[in-house]
């Protein structure tokens, strides 16, 4: 058994390209080794910043022989009078066989000529030379580039390359590089320790290259550097701010991780804990400290008490230097809040209201106008909100006065600094201002969520100003004539889209979006007369966007694919869903717990049979309750009468607004299915399409009002079992 070894030799790559390549690199060798049938027994991926590896374990020296049968042309033109005709010959060429080997088999088509062909295996290392400049060439990442006079593209420059099976260099050339490179024995250590080292074999691979000050594997770098910090942690009595992109870009960062602290100077823990963090984070790759009993007040207006004065970071130096490196960590940080500290001051000294007014120099969207025409929409659309929201008269006037002034940071120098920081050092500076807290923390939330698995708003006019913030900018942007579309969507808007139907169904809110959309889309068209907006048109492309949201989140909220249909699929009015968002939730809740308890299979049966011949008749959609439309003179079984009876007590079910109506309409369906299941199949079951037409308009209108009584709880049509 053999191990081979592929080292791709490069100046410093960026953080992310090993996260991409390098599950592109195990793909595409396990597809050609299983292609060529080379078994292995085990397979490993790794990078530093100046490599790709790639070791494979286990490799017999050659391919195993294969043997196939050919099947040839019909034994009659291949023989004649027992001589091989000219078809048999070229055959036997073609399978590289004697004509004489050539064997007669009857098929059901007749008798043919058959050729057992040997393939003999050709040896592990001629076959993984060829694959190798194959196998790099194919790797596809952002940003690729090209050097020199070359041909070859790369995240960055292949300057060595390592090919070797066991202790044997592969003859593996890359001839499109400039300069053309062939693969040695020979990578390259830390660049303070060692710039070649030799290289054994492939088994010593990674203790060559942990003698020159490299730890090749990534997960032993992701390990130690893991534990670095949280050993740093406890001795501080703090929680490391690490999310889990900045760790794995310091896992891709260093060659050999070489733990720091660093400290803070104390004036600036007067900042906003939130500036300290983006800093050290976004622009140093440091890791913040967090104290264990820190408050969690998003609004505090300086980082004392919840920072610890120190910041961790990753080198990738020598121990020797660790003294020359924390202190030059500690200048550049210091520097970053130097600046910071400038900007705040600098923003402190103009009041929000006056930023507001800057807001109308900075354009938002062609055809949109300005930043604070956009904020005018917004003030426009929180107050339609307001008319339909049943809230306190002191969250109204919070969430319209967060709304008038929920954009004035984005003038500011900070967040022109950090972007990441809008809102927060908007809120931030309305509290310091005087401003009422809910207004602060709601402009501070009117941002949430800002995407998959972020916190939602917590407050209730941070609530409405979200709402009215994602409502602004789809109207806006689909008034524009844009979509989304593919995987092309530039504003965010399905994310938009998500989060208006997030925050409706957290605060349980009975919204009706459709009554909204309509009012909107007419006073989009009004306020942005340049754009011919078509109010129903709008309004229709909206909510085919929020119907598609809402099925997209049901299923990533792990409701059966069927039971979502069956709620908000295309068959479902989009007028349905928009007059009440969370009616949709609750509804495919709902079914998701009947079927877990088992209850749902008899009504779903019961009610697809129904539905499948009610369609034959002309009962309208929206009728729930059967005096009317059925007549009980016209019955001849029992069934029918008790069925009647059913529809009856299921009618106020289905028309009633309570709260419960969904639950007691399930409980009665539910409890009705025996005697649903008696009209088709019990011993008074009926014949719905009997001869007498009064008869069978009687009968269908029974299965179209039950249809329709279901219909209230979903289609029952979709639902598959």
């Amino acid at each position: 058994m053999s191990t081979f070894l592929l080292e791709i030799g490069t100046e410093e790559l960026p953080a992310d390209f090993a996260r991409l390549a390098l599950p592109q690199l195990e793909t595409l060798v396990r597809r050609d080794l299983a292609q060529l049938r080379l078994n292995s027994t085990g397979l490993q991926v790794t990078s530093t910043p100046r490599r790709l590896a790639l070791v494979v374990e286990g490799l017999d020296p050659c391919q195993p022989d294969r043997e196939e049968e050919r099947k040839g042309p019909p034994a009659g033109q291949a023989f004649q009078d027992g001589v091989p005709s000219a078809a048999a010959v070229g055959f036997a060429r073609r399978c590289g066989v004697d004509p004489a080997a050539l064997e007669v088999r009857d098929t059901t088509k007749g008798p043919f000529v058959f050729a057992r062909v040997l393939e003999r295996g050709r040896e592990t290392a001629s076959l993984l030379a060829e694959l190798v400049p194959g196998w790099i060439e194919a790797l596809q990442g952002r940003r690729f580039m090209r050097w020199g006079e070359g041909d070859c593209r790369f995240s960055r420059p292949i300057r060595w390359l390592v090919a070797m099976l066991d202790a044997t260099v592969l003859p593996v050339q890359l001839n499109n590089c400039d300069p053309p490179l062939e693969a040695r024995a020979l990578s390259r250590g830390h660049r303070l320790v060692a710039e070649t080292v030799p290289i054994r074999s492939a088994c010593s691979y990674r203790q060559d290259l942990a003698a020159a000050g490299v730890e090749v594997d990534r997960a032993s770098r992701a390990a130690l550097i893991r534990a670095a910090v949280e050993a740093a942690a406890l001795r501080h009595q703090a929680k490391p701010d690490l999310p889990e992109a900045l760790f794995e870009e310091l896992v891709d960062l260093v060659e050999a991780p070489l733990p720091l602290e660093g400290t803070i100077a104390d004036r600036y823990l007067s900042l906003p804990a939130e500036v300290l963090c983006t800093v050290m984070r976004a622009h140093q790759r440091y890791v913040p400290l967090i104290q264990h009993d820190a408050a969690a007040d998003p609004l505090a207006l300086e980082a004392r008490g919840i920072l610890r004065p120190f910041f961790l970071c990753i080198g990738n130096g020598l121990a020797s230097a660790q003294a020359t490196v924390q202190h030059g960590n500690e200048r550049v940080l210091t520097a970053r809040l130097a600046d910071a500290e400038f900007f705040v001051q600098a923003d402190r000294s103009v009041a929000s209201i006056d930023r507001r007014d800057q807001l109308a120099s900075v354009t938002f969207a062609a055809g949109l106008g300005s930043l604070r025409d956009r904020v005018d929409r917004l003030e426009w659309i929180t107050d339609a909100l307001l008319a339909l929201l049943p809230l306190p008269v002191a969250v109204a006037g919070h969430a319209r006065r967060a709304a008038h002034l929920c954009k004035h940071d984005l003038v500011s120098q900070m967040v022109g600094e950090f972007p990441e920081l809008q809102g927060v050092m908007g809120a931030k500076y309305l509290l310091a201002e005087g401003e009422p807290r809910p207004v602060a923390l709601a402009v501070l939330e009117h941002y949430l969520p800002r995407g998959a698995g972020d916190d939602l708003p917590g407050s209730e006019p941070g609530a409405v100003l979200a709402l009215a913030e994602r409502l602004e900018l789809l109207l806006s942007i689909f008034a524009k004539g844009e979509r989304p579309s593919g995987s092309s969507d530039p504003y965010a808007l399905r994310r938009a889209g998500n989060g208006i139907l997030q925050i409706l169904w957290s605060r349980g809110w009975r919204l009706d979006l459709l009554a909204l959309l309509e009012r909107a889309s007419a006073h989009w068209a009004v306020s942005l007369p340049t754009l011919a907006v078509q109010p129903q048109t709008l309004r229709q492309d909206l909510g085919e966007l929020l119907r598609q949201r809402m099925v997209s989140l049901l299923e990533e909220q792990g409701v059966d694919g069927d039971l979502v249909q069956a709620v908000a699929g295309e068959s479902v009015a989009v007028e349905r869903l928009l007059r009440d968002p969370a009616d949709a939730h609750h509804r495919a809740a709902l079914l998701a717990e009947r079927r877990g308890s088992g209850g749902l299979e008899a009504v779903r049966a019961v009610v697809t049979r129904a539905a499948r011949l009610a369609s034959k008749g002309t009962l309208a959609a929206d009728v729930l309750q059967p005096d009317g439309v059925v007549s009980p003179q016209l019955f001849e079984t029992a069934s029918e009468a008790a069925m009647f009876g059913v529809l009856q007590e299921l009618a106020p079910l289905a028309s009633s607004s309570a709260d419960d109506r969904y639950h007691r309409l399930a409980d009665g369906l539910a409890a009705a299915a025996p005697t649903l299941e008696a009209f088709f199949d019990g011993d008074q079951s009926v014949m719905v399409m009997a001869e007498d037409p009064a008869i069978r308009a009687n009968r269908l209108n029974l299965l179209g009002v039950l249809t329709n009584q279901a219909s209230v709880l979903a289609d029952f049509s979709r639902i598959t079992g």
